[in-house]
């Protein structure tokens, strides 16, 4: 026998590792939202992302750019009085997003995850010019400029290697971290 989770259990399976309280004990008081320094550049506010997960409307939850716009700051999570992380659940509904595919079109955020987990799978660590070219044009032209003289400065201090290192027993961290999450995809 199969059992379907909704999306809501889904996402709460995906933040039991991180701790808090469930979502559902969400007051929706909008603390997070009122303490948030990204909530002006998100479609949805923390308080009503979390209102729409409880209320199990997961494709209007994944066409937000909220929790790809988060900045990590923890503030959400600092001044919940229900103990809810908030922040954690970014994080989860970006895995959860990656995970199954399904985000808005014309997200660099999704993108640059995978870019950024096939660098560290291949060398071990970060490569940002490995991934940055990619992502050059999201300032427009003066942007792109801005980005090739900050580039070629620390070409000539020698602090943008051409060249990626990788770390030492790399097929040993592979399998750490292949113990750790599903890499399907990232081969």
């Amino acid at each position: 026998m199969t059992t379907t989770l909704h999306f809501d259990q889904e996402v709460m399976n995906l933040l039991h590792a991180a701790g808090g309280e469930p979502l559902s004990t969400c007051i929706q008081c909008a603390m997070c939202s009122a303490s948030c320094p990204a909530a002006p550049f998100m479609d949805d506010s923390p308080r009503r992302l979390i209102a729409l997960i409880n209320a199990d409307l997961r494709d209007q939850v994944l066409a937000s750019n909220t929790f790809w716009t988060c900045a990590s700051c923890f503030a959400c999570t600092e001044r919940c009085p229900r103990g809810i992380d908030p922040a954690q659940l970014m994080y989860a509904l970006r895995r959860y997003s990656i995970w199954k595919g399904v985000h808005r079109e014309n997200l660099v955020g999704p993108d640059f995850s995978r870019r950024f987990v096939r660098t560290i799978l291949r060398n071990g660590k970060s490569y940002e010019p490995g991934y940055a070219p990619a992502f050059i044009w999201e300032g427009g032209f003066p942007g792109m400029v801005r980005e090739v003289q900050g580039a070629l400065r620390l070409l000539r201090k020698g602090r943008l290697p051409l060249i990626p290192s990788r770390i030492k027993d790399l097929d040993g961290f592979r399998r750490m971290i292949g113990r750790i999450i599903p890499l399907e995809g990232f081969e």
